[in-house]
């Protein structure tokens, strides 16, 4: 690359404004709020809270010493602590946050703790309606695996590790700026990334273009000396500001960044990576999909930003596990292939079909989608029914509404309707499992099985279901 960033920041310690002593998380299992809460307990801080299940994250919680109650209990409020933390997602009502502000608790939102974090740090901020979780988990990686270490507070599971967050002396954070509730306008971002600027959220915003001059806004924030990286082709590209700007792309030479010879070879992507004017030559990336190539584009140049070797890139690339619920192969055989994915936008179920037939373009593919959102479906059901008709069929569960109220006429079958030519199934989660067997077992084919689960809500229980039983299957 031609230049660097300002990294002056690096020399001094890392440090958390202000001193905490107890905090009460309430939504603690969310995967944002969870890798807070966890790195407050890595600091000796006392860290309670409360949320609706028990879950695998909350369970993690739990065993690092972390006292979690799942029931809305004035009982179980912890009153000693220094302030309360709470993600958007919980409701007003909520008992325990209601009587926090009616006594008078300092009461924080997610997006505010973590402003404290990184008050004083050079900050690494990955943003975008779909790709940001995998990108920042890319950087963080290539950051740790390379020696040049930092703090990481990500929004999956980085399976090279196990975990969503880890902590360092390094004054670096590298955060996943999270445009839900306008929450990345309280970053400080040095080196920002935004991959996709495309219609979410519009419970929030309204409309696509309050959303993206969100991002403009968010593009605005990065100071003198830092460094805009942004996927080609956003719209309204022109507004976006920064003190210097780089375009990166999948293939589009006319960017400043891109890949290029790539390949599909054993189950990943063998490519070189034009970055401004540098060819790092020969990187493998052991994870499927065309647009983790692209992901992983957008990670060099914000690596190579921060000085990061194109040896260092390569080492660390070649060993990335991927993020849980990303493209995450479960099963990998010559008759049968379980992939897990959090694809919950249109855009992302379409880059995740595509990347299914990249890797696996003989094969049969079902996939086996979980609408989460009322408002979400709504918006965008035509979208949704033209990306899953790709497939080559379609099973269809009950819409998942997370923190939404119903709305009427508004359901999975909004999404069914406009699906053409694709046999379509509508099937409650409980009877999944059987009926993938069932089906798997009249076709005794040759062919290669695909099956993807796809879906931000409850839907994440069913991989691991499937896994269990197609593995005790013999065609």
């Amino acid at each position: 690359m031609t230049n660097t960033i300002d990294t002056t920041l690096l020399q001094q310690p890392f440090r958390i404004t202000g001193t905490l002593r107890e905090l009460c998380f309430i939504g603690i299992g969310g995967i944002g709020m969870s890798a807070l809460a966890r790195f407050f307990r890595e600091q000796g801080v006392t860290v309670t809270g409360y949320d609706k299940t028990p879950t695998a994250l909350t369970r993690s919680l739990e065993a690092i010493g972390i006292a979690v109650h799942y029931e809305e209990d004035l009982q179980a409020l912890a009153r000693s602590a220094d302030a309360v933390v709470y993600t958007p997602a919980i409701p007003e009502s909520h008992i325990e946050l209601r009587w926090y502000k009616e006594n008078g608790y300092t009461i924080w939102k997610r997006s505010d703790l973590l402003k404290q974090i990184t008050a004083s740090s050079l900050n690494i901020c990955i943003a975008g309606t779909h790709g940001k979780t995998t990108t920042s988990t890319m950087v963080a990686h290539i950051l740790r695996h390379s020696g040049f270490g930092g703090n990481a507070f990500l929004g999956g599971i980085a399976a090279n590790y196990g975990t969503n967050q880890w902590s360092s002396t390094v004054n670096c954070c590298v955060v996943e700026a999270d445009e839900y509730d306008r929450s990345f306008l309280k970053l400080l971002p040095h080196v920002a990334l935004i991959s996709a600027m495309d219609p979410d959220h519009l419970d929030i915003y309204g409309d696509a273009a309050s959303m993206e001059q969100a991002f403009i806004d968010f593009s605005g924030l990065i100071p003198p000396g830092g460094l805009l990286v942004h996927k080609w082709g956003l719209a309204r590209t022109s507004d976006l500001k920064a003190p210097r700007k780089l375009s990166y792309h999948l293939r589009e030479e006319s960017a400043d960044c891109y890949a290029k010879d790539a390949s599909v070879i054993k189950g990943g992507y063998r490519f070189n990576a034009v970055i401004e004017q540098e060819e790092i030559n020969d990187i493998f990336l052991p994870m499927g999909g065309w647009h983790n190539v692209e992901n992983a584009i957008g990670a060099i140049t914000v690596s190579r930003a921060v000085g990061i070797t194109p040896q260092a890139i390569r080492e660390a690339l070649a060993c990335f596990k991927g993020v849980q619920r990303r493209f995450e192969k479960l099963i990998d055989t010559d008759s049968l292939v379980l992939i897990d994915d959090y694809a919950h936008h249109p855009e992302e179920l379409r880059v995740l079909i595509q990347g299914v037939r990249s890797l696996y373009p003989a094969a049969d593919c079902t996939i086996i989608f979980q609408p989460h959102l009322y408002t979400r479906t709504r918006d965008l059901a035509s979208q949704f029914a033209e990306a899953l008709s790709a497939a080559d069929r379609v099973v269809l569960l009950p819409l998942y509404p997370a923190r939404e109220r119903p709305i009427a006429g508004v359901n999975s079958e909004s999404i069914g309707s406009a699906i053409k030519d694709v046999p379509l199934f509508y099937l409650e989660s409980d009877v999944v499992v059987d009926w993938i067997e069932k089906d798997r077992l009249s076709k005794r084919s040759s062919q290669q099985q695909v099956i993807v689960v796809a879906g931000a809500g409850d839907i994440d229980r069913l991989p691991a279901l499937l896994k269990n039983r197609m593995e005790n299957i013999t065609i």
